[in-house]
């Protein structure tokens, strides 16, 4: 074996090296970079939009599985759920804080093996600060950005400690119009949201302002300045909480109309595709909203 130095072989070394602990120093923020440069929504990217996956949309399918028809659909960004299964041979694995050291290991290779970041995470989080650190340390491992979540309004002190120790957001969804539930309207969301400091913000949900009734134009409005996420979601009835989904322009929501208004806004950040109606066609449906979402992008860039 030769040991003879060879000045280009040290350059290109030497080049490699730096690059290597250039990506080390920002690997957050490259992991980001690369998956948006791999999507396939050029114009929502120039926006600044991160078409995302909500899980919810493939419950059917354990996350494994799932994850094959994201890749398909060409989405780079997913947003799990605390309940939802993780692997068909195991089916009493979630994909959530539950899971092992070597699960972790496991669901973050399968995620870089597609070029798919977990941006945001559905989680459970309540009053319990022991379990919501475990949440937040979970969500951290695994680069998340951003809790959306549903908590109660005497928890928000304590998660908005955690949301600047761990350096992740919280977004607070709202689902349909019942009895005893203050999020399901702005104002509900935004009273939660008072007095608290720019990690603290809205998944808007705009299929479920639909079935509450509720025009979503007219409620983004009402949230600028606190919108962090989004569910985008098209309903083909109006204030019916059982109303089906159908593709993004669609339905009720005036989506066209929803997509200028965040552009207004100068919205950027993660919009998940939610897609509730479950059918056959479900990947066609899913692609439809995100032809939709990236014609409308490509118009307003």
């Amino acid at each position: 074996m030769s040991h003879r130095f060879d000045r280009r072989e040290f350059l290109r070394s030497t080049a490699a090296l730096a690059a290597g602990a250039s990506l080390a120093a920002g690997s957050r923020t490259a992991l980001v970079l690369a998956a948006d440069a791999a999507c396939k929504t050029p114009h929502c990217v120039k926006l600044g939009w991160q078409l995302c996956a909500s899980l919810y949309t493939y419950r059917r399918f354990p996350f494994y599985e799932a994850l094959a028809m994201i890749d398909e659909a060409g989405l780079k960004h997913i947003e799990p759920a605390f309940f939802l299964g993780l692997d068909k041979q195991r089916p009493k694995l979630k994909t959530n804080e539950d899971l092992s050291a070597e699960e972790r290991a496991e669901l973050k290779q399968k995620l870089a093996a597609r070029g798919i970041q977990m941006t945001n995470y559905y989680a459970n989080l309540g009053a319990d600060e022991a379990a919501a650190r475990k949440t937040f340390s979970y969500a951290k491992e695994m680069g998340v950005n951003t809790l959306v979540s549903e908590p109660p309004a005497e928890a928000f002190g304590m998660i908005e400690a955690l949301c600047n120790e761990f350096e992740i957001n919280l977004a607070v969804h709202n689902h349909p119009k019942k009895d005893n539930y203050a999020y399901w309207q702005p104002e509900g969301v935004m009273k939660a949201c008072a007095g608290r400091g720019k990690r603290i913000g809205a998944c808007c949900d705009t299929g479920h302002w639909v079935r509450s009734g509720l025009k979503p134009v007219e409620c983004l409005k009402k949230m600028e300045g606190r919108i962090i996420s989004l569910h985008l979601k098209d309903v083909g009835e109006w204030a019916k909480p059982e109303a089906r989904d159908v593709p993004l322009g669609q339905g009720l929501a005036e989506f066209g109309a929803v997509l200028k208004e965040l552009h207004r806004q100068g919205f950027q950040g993660v919009m998940g595709i939610e897609y509730e109606h479950d059918s056959p066609q479900l990947q066609e449906d899913v692609a439809a909203c995100i032809a939709f979402v990236e014609k409308t992008a490509g118009e307003l860039a």
